[in-house]
């Protein structure tokens, strides 16, 4: 019976624990809020400055989580795999490209029992397909074998994905292509009548066979429409048998099996390699390949000739780095507020000390109250992404809808975020409150310790010095990404109006005509035409020159298939020789023009003494009658690479008409309404060559556009810090203040005053974060082949913007405290 009564005293000892934990837990929290609303200005800076903080780190984790992302809905990504062509020319540089042959795909699948599926597909084509009277040039295009969807997780909405590309002459549309052309009806079993070009495959009417959802942006690679290999290889059948290991148009990818091992199959290559090649020696010695894992095609594949886009750890650690330098100052501040008013709090610490409280509930206590900002910061911080999210999306030029929340690790890395930042934030000022002996601040003689005031000062440097490396890096930044825009690049693509009719033989076969029309518009200054300009596609062409030693040397430079016109419409300067020539019909299949460095890479450092050395290329033999000076047709990430501009009018995709820059639009008008009365089969599609150039530097304006903002928000959260220490300081010297102005300070010497001691700290972390944030500029510019030297001035820039906004920052406060009447100051003395 005892044991029974002593078992429910126990019981109901603990229950009354429980309830005294809850009402005391209950006790903080109200006793938090009634703190946090007593002191508004105090709570308002650190709520805004955490709740931006944590939005910035949640907005970059969604960025860095879909840039990790890419690829990975595919249900079989860890055993799919690409192959990477390894080409060695005689001067043993090597060069590694994604794009290679069709017949080791057949090859890969027969020799090696490890794979189970093998899917190729063609080089991004351009195709203008018409259905009724709608009529588009869809650009992005790939003709693909019929494993497709066995290798790849795309899903097909209506189809056998089986059988889809298996028949010459089927189409599968994603589902945005298929409305497009059809609204609303069933698209399956119609036809869409097309047209290629460069001689891939005949015109014809294409069967929809299938539509597929729209491939998800987190690819290495996306499409708007897939045309059956089949179609290819009934046209082209050449490119796939044994002698077409030299024709370079295909991505090669397979399914490996479960127990595939990469190391081992990449140790039998050079065995299949002497199989395939065996008569071919020189081809031995130079062509070679290996293979990539899928989910390192995005991030990490440095290859050239990719299928789409690349992404960059650099940027996502760079981005990385910054939300936590966001996360790091907005912590500062609320220790530094938190700190600098713990002489306002010593007496409350006292009195509760002196009635009983403990150092834990005084702790706990503190703890609770930055609890409560921090959650009241977060869900402000919410609110903040929902409503910036698109304005990130703009930035970085990324699909980064709402759904991009529903990440559920996303949402683990900002709850720990924001618990971690609320512990670290709150931890160092409530060790120092609870500290406190209540002895000696009930009796007044408690004052900042220096201890506190050097750990503020500290944390003031450290938050300047985050601010000025970010505003120094901007600066660098905007002035790299200046320097690609208005660097001379050897050759003119201002007012360069570029129509772009996609090999139509119609045109090729009329192209003297159609060019002699359009020059006679009285703002057109000349007419030209390419297989390519200065910042769209071009392939290589297997070349061999008479090197200085008199033996016929092979290379495989770039090629730009001209016409009689191109380099002096673009402004290509001559460095040596001619240009081509209609005084010379010869040009047309003897001759050869090529750039500076193509006239070194067979070993001519004078381009003079290459001028008249006998060539052969693509079955054209005949002489180098010129050499072009080198222009940045490469984007400037990249070393100008030897070129080849062979004269091929035929070949022919764009005409380049070099305008006037009055009456600009106007002129565009008038072109396109005669070439719909030239070509009338054709749309009227054109650009500019300076935007078509500008293009290959997008990723790099939105690194700037993000750089620049999150900079910007991490010097807002430092000036909000600054803010409230500022005008902590002014109440604190309030009679101080009084003082001096009975004495005859002026509002001057007591702005001065205020602010002195900031200025110094200022300057302090410009001495530290200027050598910091040149080292780290200095190894983000070396990504450009051409890029700025980070100068002084840059960071003294940096330096002078932050004292100057800290400036304008503190004035106001220092101002309304250099202007108090001294007599409110110091009545109660």
């Amino acid at each position: 019976m005892n044991k029974k009564k002593n078992k429910v005293k126990v019981i109901k000892h603990i229950d009354t624990l429980k309830l005294k934990k809850k009402a005391m837990i209950k006790n903080y929290i109200k006793i938090a809020w009634r703190n946090i609303s007593k002191n508004k200005g105090y709570s308002t800076i650190n709520i805004i400055g955490l709740a931006i903080g944590l939005a910035c780190c949640l907005l970059i984790a969604i960025y860095v989580q879909n840039e990790l992302s890419y690829d990975k809905y595919h249900v079989n990504k860890d055993r799919i795999y690409r192959i990477v062509h390894d080409y060695k020319d005689v001067s043993s540089t090597e060069q590694h490209q994604i794009w290679g042959n069709a017949p080791i795909g057949d090859a890969i699948k027969a020799d090696f029992p490890e794979i189970e599926k093998v899917v190729q597909f063609s080089g991004q084509t351009s195709i203008l397909l018409k259905q009724g009277d709608k009529r588009f040039q869809e650009e992005n295009v790939f003709f693909m074998d019929s494993t497709a969807f066995d290798v790849f997780s795309w899903k097909i909405l209506a189809g056998d994905p089986h059988t889809a590309l298996k028949n010459a002459y089927s189409v599968v549309l994603t589902e945005s292509t298929a409305k497009k052309y059809f609204g609303d009806q069933n698209p399956i079993g119609k036809t869409l009548e097309g047209g290629l070009a460069a001689g891939r495959a005949n015109s014809g009417l294409y069967t929809v066979t299938a539509v597929m959802a729209d491939v998800p942006s987190n690819s290495h690679f996306t499409f708007d429409a897939l045309l059956s290999m089949s179609t290819f290889r009934n046209a082209r059948p050449d490119v796939f048998d044994k002698e077409g290991w030299d024709y370079v148009d295909f991505y090669t990818y397979f399914l490996a099996s479960k127990d595939f091992d990469p190391v081992k199959f990449n140790q039998k290559i050079p065995k299949f390699i002497k199989r395939h090649l065996p008569t071919n020696e020189n081809a031995n010695a130079k062509y070679n390949f290996h293979i990539e894992p899928l989910l390192q095609a995005y991030m990490h594949s440095s290859a050239d000739r990719q299928p789409g886009t690349n992404g960059s750890y650099q940027n996502l650690y760079i981005f990385s780095i910054i939300g936590g330098f966001i996360l790091l100052i907005a912590c500062v501040n609320f220790m530094n507020l938190a700190t600098s008013r713990s002489m306002e709090r010593a007496k409350e610490v006292g009195v509760r000390k002196t009635i009983g409280a403990s150092k834990s509930n005084l702790i706990f206590q503190f703890m609770s109250e930055s609890l409560v900002l921090v959650f009241v910061s977060s869900i402000l911080a919410i609110l903040l992404v929902l409503a910036f999210l698109p304005f990130l999306e703009a930035f970085s030029g990324k699909h980064l809808n709402y759904s991009s929340l529903q990440n559920g690790t996303t949402w683990a890395i900002f709850l720990f975020t924001t618990v971690f930042t609320g512990l670290l934030a709150a931890s160092y000022p409530a060790l120092i409150l609870a500290n406190f002996k209540p002895i000696t601040v009930l009796k007044g003689n408690y004052s900042s310790s220096k201890g506190g005031t050097w750990l503020r000062r500290i944390l003031v440097v450290f938050q300047f010095c985050l601010s000025i490396a970010l505003i120094a890096g901007t600066v660098v930044v905007f002035s790299q990404l200046d320097q690609l825009q208005h660097r001379d690049l050897g050759f003119q693509k201002d007012q360069r109006l570029v129509i772009d009719y996609n090999f139509d033989d119609k045109v090729n076969n009329n192209l003297e005509a159609i060019k002699s029309t359009l020059a006679k518009d009285k703002d057109v200054l000349s007419v030209t035409a390419s297989r390519t300009v200065p910042g769209t596609f071009f392939p290589n062409a297997g070349t061999e020159i008479m090197s200085a030693n008199g033996t016929m040397t092979s290379f495989a430079p770039f090629l730009y298939e001209v016409d009689v016109d191109f380099i002096p419409n673009i402004g290509l300067q001559m460095a040596a020789g001619r240009a081509y020539s209609r005084d010379f019909p010869a040009d047309t299949a003897h001759s050869l023009v090529i750039n500076e460095s193509a006239a070194k890479q067979w070993g001519y450092s004078n381009p003079q003494d290459i001028i008249g050395k006998q060539f052969r290329q693509w079955g054209r033999e005949g002489t180098v009658i010129g050499v072009v000076k080198d222009f940045n047709y490469l984007s400037l990430h990249r070393k100008i690479e030897p070129l080849a501009l062979r004269l091929e009018p035929t070949s022919s995709r764009y005409l380049t008409l070099n305008i006037q820059h009055v009456n600009q639009p106007e002129t565009v008008t008038r072109i396109g309404k005669l070439w719909n009365e030239l070509v009338p089969n054709r749309p009227f599609l054109y650009s500019f060559l300076d935007d078509n150039f500008n293009r290959q530097y997008e990723a790099d304006f939105n690194f700037r556009r993000l750089f620049t903002a999150f900079s910007g928000l991490a010097l807002f959260i430092a000036c909000l810090g600054l803010l409230g220490l500022v005008t902590y300081t002014a109440q604190q010297r309030t009679k101080e203040i009084g003082v001096r102005k009975v004495l005859g300070a002026s509002i001057y010497h007591l702005i001065l005053l205020l602010s002195s001691d900031f200025i110094k700290l200022l300057a302090v972390a410009l001495l530290i974060a200027t050598p910091l944030s040149w080292i780290a500029m200095k190894k983000w510019l070396d990504n450009f082949a051409y890029h700025i030297e980070p100068q002084w001035w840059m960071f003294a820039f940096a330096g002078v913007a932050a004292i100057m906004i800290a400036l304008i920052t503190v004035s106001y406060q220092t101002l309304k405290a250099a202007r108090t009447n001294p007599v409110d100051s110091l009545r109660d003395e």
